[in-house]
């Protein structure tokens, strides 16, 4: 493709040789129904199975396919570079095991329309349909908890499915300190506190294999970027307070 797409498709990607063919290719057809001006870009982040040779396959066979490897495990990492490497106009950050055409459809009408800036797919609006394992939803909702504990999130919900558009939300991204499994969060956190125009749409979750990383396993690491994050909201909350008037 030699001019840009106007919508970029950005997903991360990590040990997902089992259904990765067979997604992009899904994705791709839908796509071709409402929006065949499109590209998708795989982010691979340090994959220890055949992952990297099949989106490269698939680069190799279809135009609108692009990878990027970040060569480690970093899911944040790997979103935020596919995010600044997309080129359309609007850029949806997608799940390799979601995929949402109705969440595409919906996002992509809120932005045009310009009702909004960043549309977010939230799986714990009442009207959402969560049909992730019981333990998942829960730690969604603990995870949502913590979030507006500690850094007055107003939100229902900052991981998952978002669309938004690129030359509103990039100096955003260009402005998140941490990564890994928060770096969502604090891109959906700056978000809203830089006066974005921010919307929550409800989805339906249902995945299609077990998540790639244990979730127990990930908790110390999710708790360790949260304080991090708060820390650097804070931070920058205490920065950007007025001083006080001279004498």
């Amino acid at each position: 493709m030699t001019s840009a797409p106007k919508v970029s498709i950005v997903i991360p990607v990590y040990n997902e040789e089992a259904i990765l063919h067979a997604a992009v290719v899904d994705l791709r057809e839908r796509l071709a129904d409402f929006e065949p001006d499109h590209e998708i870009v795989l982010a691979e982040n340090g994959s220890h199975d055949a992952t990297r040779e099949v989106a490269e396959e698939l680069s190799r066979r279809y135009p609108q396919v692009r990878v990027l490897c970040t060569g480690e495990p970093n899911y944040g990492r790997a979103l935020r570079e596919g995010i600044l490497a997309a080129r359309g106009e609007f850029v949806i950050c997608e799940e390799i095991d979601l995929c949402d055409g109705a969440f595409h459809r919906a996002a992509l009408a809120d932005l045009r329309s310009g009702r909004a800036d960043l549309v977010i797919g939230s799986k714990l609006l009442g009207e959402s349909n969560d049909q992730r394992p019981v333990i998942r939803h829960l730690a969604s909702l603990g995870y949502n908890l913590l979030l507006r504990v500690l850094l007055g999130f107003a939100g229902t919900d900052t991981h998952g499915l978002k669309a938004f558009r690129r030359s509103v939300l990039e100096p955003v991204v260009r402005a998140c300190l941490v990564d890994r499994d928060v770096f969502a969060s604090e891109l959906v956190i700056r978000a809203y506190r830089s006066e974005v125009r921010v919307i929550e749409i409800p989805v339906r979750v249902m995945e299609k294999r077990p998540p790639s990383i244990n979730l127990f396993k990930r908790v110390p690491n999710v708790l360790s970027n949260l304080a991090r994050l708060t820390w650097a909201i804070r931070l920058q909350r205490t920065a950007d307070r007025p001083s006080p008037p001279g004498p």
